[in-house]
């Protein structure tokens, strides 16, 4: 078995980590081997093994203006129902979100 004696050192946003390893935890897998997987995945598909892309959103220059008019109707609708929430409340609840995909 090859001596393992090289060290990588990164920084990420402590929640993040905090969060990453929580699910490592759960699976029972530690960052080392997790880290050694990777580099492994790299070296066998020469590359990364995921795709690294941004999901598309509806955009005013990928909508008709149909679909735009229709977008900011609803919107309206909802303001003048009383249906908005406020700024960080939505943040909360999409950084909830975020962790409860995170551990399924």
């Amino acid at each position: 078995m090859a001596n393992k004696s090289a060290n990588v050192s990164v920084r990420v946003q402590p929640e993040v980590k905090q969060q990453a390893e929580a699910v490592l935890e759960k699976l029972g897998l530690p960052v080392s081997v997790l880290i050694d997987t990777l580099y492994r995945q790299i070296i066998y598909t020469g590359g990364v093994p995921y795709p690294l892309t941004v999901p598309k959103l509806p955009t005013l220059d990928t909508m008709s203006k149909e679909e735009f008019d229709a977008m900011l109707e609803e919107g309206y609708n909802q303001a003048m129902n009383g249906e908005g929430i406020e700024l960080d409340a939505a943040f909360d609840m999409l950084q909830k979100e975020i962790r409860h995909d995170v551990q399924s």
